[in-house]
């Protein structure tokens, strides 16, 4: 076989479908989110507006996150050391775990290097280890759940996105004293529309499943605690495993679960994705300890986001750039071409010193390219003025149909 000329051509195939991803080089400047320089291919460096970023409440480069990290790389060095079982338990990550339990009003919490293994790795052994185990997983569930239910190479079903009523019909037609852990998201990250976590919770526990909820896109930014939606709502005990980011509303990096201490501990001890990796740096569990203490009790960055998407999305909708409209802080802006929505971004990065990231294939399904915009509480109303600005201009230059002004 020629196995460069493969390659060559399933890479050539991307570019003409015009889903190949570009990386933008970036520079953030800390202490001034979402100020980031852009080091284009000729090696000119551009000031940008970041206005896709997953640091949604702008913690990594808040001022305390960064003293804790560099207080720790003082204090203990620059990596762990090992795995949790061979000296990389530092007192941080002991810290940061009873931080996380607390915050979700659970007995234990565990920590993983990012929320896509602590996904794969917990339902991949949850499911593997329950006998006779059926996973029931939203349709649009994240890659790293949808790899966690293929690992635990248990029977799955599928259902409908949001429905609990398809649900329900599946679990029925499921032996009742069969293991079943059914897993969905409080808020799905490209659409922006949140789940019917009590609906789905109601019909779980009727049929004596086990509920897992994804809050990567809403710890932080949502509840009186930063605990999610589901503490929004008051559903927290309704859950029996919560899953959650360090990378996004808390601006470092990580994942955990918080649980039971069995369940916590069975994952502890059978997950390979925890087990055989080098855990967490001393200063990122303590940057993150730091965030996630700090937003249990401050207001002022979920107040502040909130009102920040709220007036983002009046702003476009006055001016008809179509976006689809949901009760979170993601903005998704619909171009629904691949290669229209790559020119798009290309165009406001070059032109107006704008970044948004276009989305396409396989984040999103073929149709529904899109620009997804995230405010922050960091962005102002000037930055606002000159994004919309830059928007009209370049739909207008690209042709991309506008919506009626609302």
């Amino acid at each position: 076989m020629e196995y460069a000329e493969f390659f060559e051509n399933k890479l050539k195939d991307l570019r003409s479908e015009g889903h190949y991803r570009v990386f933008a080089d970036l520079k953030r400047h800390a202490g001034a989110f979402p100020h980031a320089s852009f080091y284009n291919q000729e090696g000119d460096i551009q000031n940008v507006i970041v206005w896709c970023s997953n640091d949604y409440l702008g913690m990594g480069q808040n001022q305390l996150v960064r003293k804790s990290m560099t207080k720790a790389i003082q204090e203990a060095g620059a990596g762990s050391g090992g795995t949790r079982n061979i000296s990389g338990t530092t007192h941080y990550h002991v810290l940061l775990e009873k931080e996380l339990a607390d915050l979700h009003y659970k007995e234990s919490a565990l920590l993983f290097t990012s929320g896509y293994i602590s996904n794969e790795a917990t339902l991949g052994t949850l499911g593997s280890m329950l006998p006779g185990c059926v996973l029931l997983s939203d349709e649009l569930n994240h890659a790293s759940m949808i790899s966690g239910v293929r690992n635990s190479r248990c029977p799955k079903v599928i259902f409908r996105h949001n429905d609990p009523r398809d649900l329900e019909m599946h679990l029925a037609d499921l032996d009742r004293e069969s293991p079943k852990i059914v897993a969905f998201e409080s808020l799905y990250s490209m659409d922006g529309d949140i789940a019917p976590i009590k609906e789905l919770c109601e019909v779980a526990k009727r049929f004596g499943a086990l509920t897992y909820l994804d809050e990567v896109h809403a710890v932080g930014m949502y509840g009186a605690r930063g605990g999610g939606v589901a503490e929004r709502e008051g559903l927290m005990d309704q859950l029996d495993i919560i899953e959650g980011t360090l990378a996004k509303a808390f601006g470092v990096m990580g994942g955990y679960i918080a649980s039971t201490n069995n369940i916590c501990d069975t994952v502890r001890s059978f997950a390979p994705g925890f087990i055989f990796t080098t855990s967490l740096p001393p200063a990122v569990v303590a940057g993150a300890l730091a965030s996630v203490s700090h937003l249990k009790t401050s207001q002022t960055e979920r107040e502040k986001h909130q009102e920040r998407a709220f007036t983002l999305k009046s702003k476009l909708r006055k001016e008809g750039i179509p976006f689809l409209d949901n009760s979170s802080h993601i903005i998704p802006v619909m171009v629904g071409d691949p290669v229209l929505c790559k020119r798009a971004s290309d165009a406001l990065l070059e032109l107006h010193g704008v970044y948004i990231q276009p989305i396409n294939y396989p984040t999103v399904p073929k149709g529904s390219e899109r620009l997804r915009i995230t405010p922050s509480p960091l962005h102002t109303d000037e930055m606002m003025g000159h994004l919309i600005d830059a928007l009209k201009d370049v739909f207008e230059r690209l042709s991309i149909k506008k919506a009626a002004a609302a």
